[in-house]
């Protein structure tokens, strides 16, 4: 049988490590965390967690190689949490130690997290 793309994220979520936005805020500018925006260029440009590296959903397996720190946690974030769940378990296949911030972006505005533009 066929699988959605819905089916497809809430599989991966059950492989994951999600966090919430005020675990994510408590992360934030800790020497031993990244954060990693895999929206696409447009959306980045928009505005983005402070201190956040760009790299989209699209291109995770063949540029988070060369720009990702394996020894350091990984907190990726998309629009709404799909795409960073997808992301998460592909990273976490590449064996680095990363988490999905739940509810993407636009949890992370909604609560009044840091962002520049």
């Amino acid at each position: 049988m066929a699988k959605t793309g819905t089916d497809l994220v809430n599989e991966a979520k059950q492989r994951i490590t999600e966090i919430d936005v005020p675990a994510a805020r408590a992360a934030l500018g800790r020497d031993d965390t990244v954060f990693v925006d895999v929206r696409e260029p447009n959306e980045f440009n928009l505005g983005r967690v402070t201190g956040a590296i760009p790299v989209p959903r699209g291109t995770i397996e063949t540029r988070g190689e060369g720009m990702l720190p394996r020894d350091k946690t990984i907190v990726v974030y998309c629009g709404g949490g799909s795409r960073s769940a997808l992301a998460a378990d592909t990273l976490q296949s590449m064996g680095y130690d990363v988490r999905s911030l739940r509810g993407g972006y636009r949890a992370w505005v909604e609560s009044d997290g840091p962002i520049e533009s």
